[in-house]
């Protein structure tokens, strides 16, 4: 298993795994964006065709530039997370998973102080909650985080 150090150093993937508005955009800029690139498919037009084969090319155009990549998404499930790390596999890199654990109503407040396309129906967040599992190595990851917010606006991470 890669260490932290590691993992700061090497090729990576990241993937960011928790509901909307656990904590994961806030976390990706104070916390891993001096180091890894972002993708996401919040970051493409709404009306952008192929979301996931462009985000796809994107992490694997990033990792076999030998950059570290973050995937800031959802990601509920292996059925998500499985072909990002394929592809990161693939280019020999590492993959990190960072879990968030539920607290739905922490996300729905935080969900409802969002203005115009970041705030996401209450109902996705619940069908998010019904597909979201917490991720483990013997899933494939070299390394899994918990992060909960830390009480004093910044993150508590854990491996």
């Amino acid at each position: 298993m890669a260490t932290r150090a590691d993992l700061a150093t090497q090729a990576d993937l990241a993937v960011l795994v928790g509901l909307q508005a656990s904590g994961k955009s806030t976390f990706y800029a104070r916390c891993l964006s001096d180091r890894y690139e972002l993708v996401g498919k919040d970051l493409f037009p709404r009306g952008a065709r192929n979301k996931q084969a462009r985000q796809m090319r994107l992490v694997a155009e990033h990792l076999a530039a030998g950059r570290p990549v973050a995937v800031d998404n959802t990601n509920p499930s292996p059925q998500e997370w499985a072909p990002l790390m394929a592809a990161a596999r693939a280019l020999g890199a590492t993959v990190t998973a960072y879990w968030f654990p539920p607290d739905v109503p922490g996300s729905l407040r935080r969900n409802a102080a969002r203005e115009g396309r970041a705030r996401v129906p209450d109902v996705g967040v619940l069908a998010t909650l019904e597909r979201l599992r917490r991720p483990s190595v013997a899933d494939g990851f070299d390394a899994v985080y918990e992060v909960r917010f830390d009480g004093r606006g910044g993150f508590d991470v854990r491996l």
